[in-house]
């Protein structure tokens, strides 16, 4: 993708080209003038006397003219167009020749200027527990295993029809696409069938971040199988990027980097932990956690000599609550002031607050501290509610600097109708209804105030999420 300039090419003269110069006239000496003598004024020429001298000067100069002229074309034809010219000092195979170079000028003026924004969309975990490969297979049509379509088409619309240069989304459970390993969904042990990945392909997403807690629940050899899996997957969609888990330390340190409009876009992933887990010392698959902040620091400085803006995935905090750890905060405002334009967290598995974030140089990034589920089978209200973050990325050229902007928050919900969570299925906040909220199942999966559901309870998380300003309800 990076842009490749033609060098200039040195101007064809007579002492680049090994040619002669050609002969020049000589100088003509004025007659020498006789002394001057006591004479009386000499009087006025008359005007025809003048007019003959004007038209002798133009004569001459005509004359002269037409002697530059042939001089110069008869230089030009020694050295034909086709032949190109090659200078004294350089090698044989070195050859430039005047039509090449105005191709490579006439490329060079044509490369599109640098644009001064990136519009990105980003959602939460796609946690796919047991009940929403279930609501897939349940709705497969013409033979096939799971329709995942299904589960995301009802808010496809926020991610595709924004016009997102970049679509972000958080992959909670590994895919292993190979069926030595078998597919589950809960109890810490999550492997996803593979149809998941096309479909979030078929809802427009073209980042996906792979670094979270449950990387190893298939041992180190389903966390390779899962790397085998996006790599075949960015072969079929070659606008795919993945990142937060590389096979080796080259690869690690190999950062991932996507262009838009002439901007170029770092990505980083980290997460906290791997439920308990840690990766083989005989393995090279490396796996950054949050607490490696040498690491993180050094990525982040790096990202930004290489690229232009730089977004981290963070998977951190607790889970189940709308307050952020004051341990995160410090992680966010480190990352922002190493030079992280946008952090984008999860994990919590709520949806949590949202700040710009102030740098000691007073310049500002921004921090989403957990976008919540994207779609999951939980059964807390707070769950079920997740976010779909609308910003742009504006790129000051004249300072280098990049503002987070333009920042929108559209909140969506996990339906399912019953206690067995069935039909489970993703809508839109803008297309819900008192309706749905009536049939909604999760009264029937949970008592007390996690099963609470009504438009009003709603309301009241993305109140307690979402602050107003961010607040994009139609």
């Amino acid at each position: 993708m990076e842009n490749q300039y033609a060098s200039p090419q040195r101007p064809i003269s007579a002492r680049t080209s090994g040619q002669k110069r050609p002969p020049q006239r000589p100088p003509q000496q004025r007659p020498p003038q006789p002394p001057p003598q006591n004479r009386k004024p000499k009087k006025k020429k008359g005007l025809g006397y003048r007019r003959r001298r004007n038209a002798i000067l133009i004569l001459l100069a005509l004359i002269i003219l037409i002697v530059f002229v042939c001089v110069r074309c008869s230089n030009c034809r020694s050295i034909p167009k086709e032949s190109g010219v090659i200078q004294a000092d350089a090698p044989t195979d070195t050859v430039h020749t005047t039509e090449s170079s105005t191709e490579a000028t006439t490329e060079a003026a044509t490369e599109p200027e640098k644009g001064d924004r990136v519009h990105v969309v980003a959602v939460g975990d796609n946690l796919v527990q047991t009940s929403v490969y279930n609501s897939a297979a349940a709705h497969a049509e013409d033979g096939e295993e799971y329709n995942f379509d299904y589960v995301y088409d009802g808010i496809t619309d926020l991610i595709t029809g924004t016009g997102a240069d970049l679509r972000i989304i958080n992959q909670e459970t590994i895919i292993c696409g190979d069926p030595s390993f078998e597919i589950s969904g809960s109890n810490f042990n999550f492997n996803s069938p593979p149809e998941v990945g096309d479909a979030l392909m078929n809802a427009g997403f073209n980042v996906v971040s792979m670094s979270n807690n449950h990387l190893l629940d298939k041992g180190i050899d389903g966390l390779s199988a899962s790397l085998d899996y996006w790599d075949e997957m960015q072969q079929k969609y070659p606008d795919l990027l993945t990142y937060g888990v590389y096979r080796d330390v080259e690869d690690m340190e190999n950062i991932r980097v996507k262009e838009f409009n002439g901007l170029k876009v770092a990505f980083l992933a980290y997460t906290e932990n791997i439920n308990g887990y840690t990766v083989p010392e005989d393995s090279p698959i490396q796996v950054i956690l949050t607490t490696q902040e040498d690491v993180i620091q050094e990525q982040i400085e790096r990202a930004n000599e290489i690229a232009d803006i730089v977004v981290v995935s963070a998977h951190w905090g607790d889970e189940d609550t709308f307050e952020v750890r004051d341990g995160v905060k410090a992680q966010a405002q480190n990352m922002i002031e190493w030079g992280a334009d946008v952090v984008i967290g999860n994990h919590p598995h709520v949806p949590q607050t949202m700040e710009y974030v102030t740098r000691s140089d007073g310049t500002e990034g921004f921090v989403f501290y957990a976008l919540g589920n994207f779609v999951s089978a939980q059964t807390f209200n707070i769950n079920i509610i997740g976010e779909v973050a609308d910003f742009e990325l504006v790129y000051d050229d004249a300072t280098a600097q990049v503002t987070v902007e333009n920042v929108q928050v559209r909140p969506i919900i996990t339906q399912y109708d019953d206690g067995s969570l069935t039909n489970l299925r993703l809508i839109a906040y803008k297309d819900y209804t008192e309706e749905l909220a009536n049939v909604h199942g999760i009264p029937y999966a949970m008592t007390g105030e996690y099963g609470v559901w009504n438009m009003d309870k709603i309301q009241e998380i993305i109140d307690t999420a979402i602050p107003k300003e961010f607040q994009k309800l139609d």
